[in-house]
């Protein structure tokens, strides 16, 4: 097989995964487009996206400070908390 179906087989194995954790198909291939489809930091990212929507902020700004911040949860929250 091709290094570009590996790759492709790969993606859809890590997306599959971060499904069966509960996150929305949108916001699986968003992230991992966002990070360069590695699984690793979309996951951390849609973990904190989730803990920070729980909490009450707005998904585009929570978005905006994770990339900011890149996925640093206290650096992300003090900006959200100052926003």
């Amino acid at each position: 097989p091709s290094c570009l179906l590996l790759q492709f087989l790969s993606y859809l194995s890590a997306c599959d995964r971060l499904l069966k954790q509960g996150y929305e198909e949108g916001q699986v291939e968003e992230a991992m487009e966002m990070f360069q489809y590695s699984e690793k930091k979309a996951a951390e990212f849609l973990h904190l996206l989730s803990q920070f929507n729980d909490m009450g902020f707005q998904q585009n700004e929570i978005k905006e400070v994770l990339l900011l911040c890149g996925n640093q949860r206290e650096k992300a929250l003090e900006e959200l908390v100052m926003k």
